[in-house]
């Protein structure tokens, strides 16, 4: 399938979960994501939750994070399509921007070349470590400066799709894709 084919048929899938759903699938999402080799590192990029699109509740993911005393990472969106990171530290202010995107409003900057594993929202993904997100291409620029070495982690209400067919040169693909009953390694 097309990518603008994968995003209108996941989107109407996510849109049919019911809060309980949402809430169970993203516990079982997170408890999940315990069982990957990703917990030695120190630097964790995590996406807070844009709750209008039912996306997955990443507070349970961020309750990990804290309780293993990693360093929290977060993302401001700028016009230019990219993406400034700040460590999450208990003075960060966090606002929706315009998209209801919740993020930090300044803080401590960190460099993306800094950061260890990032999750990764996205609407599908493909059997190959393909994925599909909103189109603008944010984590594609974000993921291209980031470290060779840094885990690419996406998280999914949903299984694989077979095959994304118009993969662009762009395109970043995924180390993991954990959903509430499996997780995936490319």
């Amino acid at each position: 399938m097309i990518k603008k084919d994968l995003r209108l048929t996941y989107t109407s899938r996510r849109e049919k979960l019911s809060p309980d759903e949402l809430i169970d699938s993203s516990i079982s999402i997170a408890n999940n994501l315990l069982q990957l080799p990703i917990w030695n590192k120190n630097n964790y990029h995590l996406y807070l939750s844009i709750s209008e699109k039912k996306e997955i509740d990443t507070s349970f993911i961020l309750s990990i994070l804290q309780g293993k005393d990693k360093n929290v990472i977060l993302s401001k969106m700028l016009d230019s399509h990219t993406l400034q990171h700040y460590l999450l530290t208990d003075n960060t202010l966090i606002k929706k921007n315009k998209w209801n995107v919740p993020e930090p409003v300044d803080g401590i900057e960190i460099p993306a070349k800094s950061i260890d594993v990032v999750f990764i929202p996205l609407l599908a993904f493909d059997a190959f470590g393909n994925r599909v997100g909103y189109g603008k291409g944010y984590y594609d620029k974000f993921l291209a400066d980031c470290n060779e070495n840094c885990l690419k982690v996406g998280l999914s209400f949903f299984e694989a799709a077979d095959t994304i067919t118009d993969i662009l040169a762009t395109d970043i693909k995924l180390d993991y894709c954990v959903t509430p009953n499996k997780t995936y390694t490319f």
